[in-house]
């Protein structure tokens, strides 16, 4: 024990004497280079993500075609799916289903949870630390810790190779700091000049239904009838960033999908109409991180989905109202 306690007090120094001089910039360096390492480098990676109720193992592959980047994200468990982000669409294969959903590509990031970048938007919602840590993977890592100042999101704690900034392990965290959902690597390869068949899906989709999002417009009675929605509040620092028509799987008609943001985290919130004749009970539910909100108003169902705490998209939801109820002008979707 006499050599015991000197050990664990030098270990103890080397953990937390970095911090003692990281400054919110550095963090804010930090988000940076993991930005950049993510979007344009080539890597071939395992990792479980995993939160209190379940666990999944999956495969993810980005390779680089000239400026752009191409992507595939597959399920080494349960159903099989797989994502595949070309430089303009993204396909999720669906073999449970039988299903091939197709959506424009909206970023250049990576299919990896949503990881924050740095920003003023992100300033303004969190608190940024920045911290030497323990190795992974056999590497020296930097931890990050993304603090909401706020009870409507979430936090984050990212642990970085130092060498490449690549997130080795990344955490969801709630307001006592205890973690709800987790991503960790088991294993990490980067590469240059990763071959294109690396990206290219291994299910056989001959048969498959493939479902294209609707362009808006493509159905004009639902655009009217749906565009017209507008929060009448929402929780401080989101705001209305898209709205368009959608298809989704099982859904005789397209909804609308409007999306709220505060710079990082989103709520997509899904408007079906003629979905329901009569008022039903409001429901919500919760998957590690995810939140879940269902309430109908005037005969739509509205549901609020996003990777933030159970209020934020309980009253998200519940502030929606025709803009000719709201007396407002609703403001341009971006």
């Amino acid at each position: 024990m006499r050599i015991a306690r000197p050990a664990l007090a030098l270990s103890l120094v080397a953990a937390f004497c970095p911090s003692a001089h990281a400054t919110p910039e550095e963090a804010r360096a930090w988000l940076a280079r993991m930005s950049e390492a993510l979007a344009t480098r080539e890597y071939d990676g395992l990792f479980t993500h995993s939160n209190r109720r379940q666990s999944e193992t999956m495969r993810i592959v980005h390779r680089m075609e000239g400026a752009y980047s191409v992507e595939r994200l597959v399920s080494l468990d349960g159903s099989g799916r797989e994502i595949v982000r070309t430089p303009r669409e993204v396909h999720a294969y669906l073999p449970d289903r039988g299903v091939v959903l197709v959506e424009p590509r909206t970023d250049g990031g990576s299919l990896l949870k949503a990881l924050p970048r740095p920003g003023a938007e992100l300033d303004a919602q969190y608190l940024l630390k920045v911290r030497g840590g323990s190795r992974l993977l056999g590497r020296e890592v930097r931890i990050i810790e993304i603090r909401p100042r706020d009870a409507y999101r979430y936090g984050y704690r990212l642990w970085l190779d130092e060498k490449t900034a690549m997130p080795l392990r990344s955490e969801i965290c709630d307001q006592a700091g205890r973690p709800v959902e987790r991503i960790q690597f088991s294993k990490l390869d980067m590469h240059t000049n990763m071959p294109a068949s690396e990206t290219e899906p291994s299910v056989d989709a001959s048969g498959f239904r493939w479902v294209r999002s609707a362009r808006p417009g493509s159905d004009r009675r639902v655009a009217m009838a749906a565009a017209g929605w507008r929060p009448l509040k929402v929780p401080p620092g989101f705001r209305l960033v898209g709205s368009r028509v959608q298809s989704l799987p099982g859904h005789p008609m397209p909804v609308q999908h409007l999306v709220f943001s505060d710079g990082f985290a989103s709520v997509s919130v899904f408007i079906e109409p003629g979905s329901r004749t009569a008022p039903a009970p409001a429901e919500a539910s919760r998957m590690g991180a995810a939140s879940t909100f269902t309430t109908t108003v005037r005969g739509y169902m509205i549901t609020a989905v996003g990777e933030v705490p159970p209020t934020t998209v309980r009253d998200i939801a519940t502030s929606l109202a025709p803009v000719a109820d709201a007396g407002v002008t609703p403001p341009p979707a971006r």
